[in-house]
């Protein structure tokens, strides 16, 4: 397994925010492992907070248990992709299908979901799986881009053009998913994959986040605070909650520091040696 820690560095926080009672947002990453997952919680009493915290912990369990068995980077004979791809999709169904069968032996979880977004680096790209709209964006120079697209309402209002993006800043009803984690038996799961570069920053986050302070604000907040990533997320927090704090806040920030391409003639040659020694005889 790629130990991915000295290339990239990582920090979160989650907030309870300014009017909610209880944290249904759930994070989780590992460094090492190239690993983010976040995931923010919907339902009554604090079956959010269940279905969020089951989505993050069955799916790094099973990236991890994946990725220190497999490494991302190979593709399956026929496959056109990496095995990364469906190692999240794998992960994704796992935690949707716990979630849905909690809720059907729990009355008081019953209907509970959640969003979920993961990335995994590997090979020096990012497989983003995401259901929901809970968001990542990239802090690339001076350019800053949203690299997933909702699955709201409020998205299909705009892909329609209904309403322009300036006016979904103000809409009502801005928060009602298309897509949830747990709410049926089966997902649909959106994929995609980017090549990363070099002091590249990526922001995963949760609506408590975006809705609260416009791409340009967020953009700038973490440009002047990204040799400190750590002190970026608390800047963003304490930023969101100065804006209202009206929702839950959750974010992880992945700086990149080091190229961690995987030495192809290495892996073959180890690879063929774990082969040819597979086939010596007992």
């Amino acid at each position: 397994m790629q130990n991915l820690a000295a290339m990239l560095e990582m920090a979160g926080r989650t907030d309870t925010g300014q009017v909610r009672e209880h944290n249904e947002d759930a994070i989780f990453f590992e460094p090492e492992l190239g690993l983010v997952v976040l995931a923010d919680g919907m339902g009554g009493y604090n079956a959010g907070e269940v279905a969020s915290s089951i989505a993050v912990n069955a799916t790094a369990e099973l990236m991890r248990a994946q990725i220190m068995s497999t490494p991302p980077h190979i593709k399956n004979s026929g496959s056109l992709w990496p095995v990364a791809h469906e190692m999240l999709l794998l992960a994704f169904d796992r935690a949707n299908e716990m979630i849905y069968r909690t809720a059907q032996e729990h009355p008081q979880c019953l209907g509970m979901g959640t969003t979920l977004i993961s990335g995994l680096f590997y090979n020096n790209f990012l497989a983003i799986a995401h259901v929901g709209d809970s968001r990542v964006y990239r802090l690339r120079g001076d350019e800053f881009v949203q690299l997933s697209r909702d699955h709201s309402l409020l998205q299909e209002q705009i892909d329609a053009g209904l309403i322009t993006p300036e006016e979904a800043q103000y809409a009502p009803h801005k928060n009602l998913v298309t897509r949830a984690v747990g709410i049926d038996l089966a997902v649909q799961t959106e994929l995609h994959e980017y090549a990363v570069e070099v002091d590249d920053v990526y922001l995963f986050c949760s609506d408590g986040l975006s809705d609260m302070l416009p791409d340009q604000a967020l953009a700038q907040l973490i440009a002047l605070s990204k040799q400190q990533i750590s002190n970026a997320c608390n800047l963003l927090v304490d930023q969101a909650n100065a804006a209202g704090g009206r929702d839950n806040i959750s974010l992880v920030l992945v700086k990149v520091n080091r190229d961690f391409k995987v030495d192809e003639g290495s892996w073959s040659k180890l690879t063929g040696l774990f082969g040819r020694r597979a086939s010596w005889p007992m």
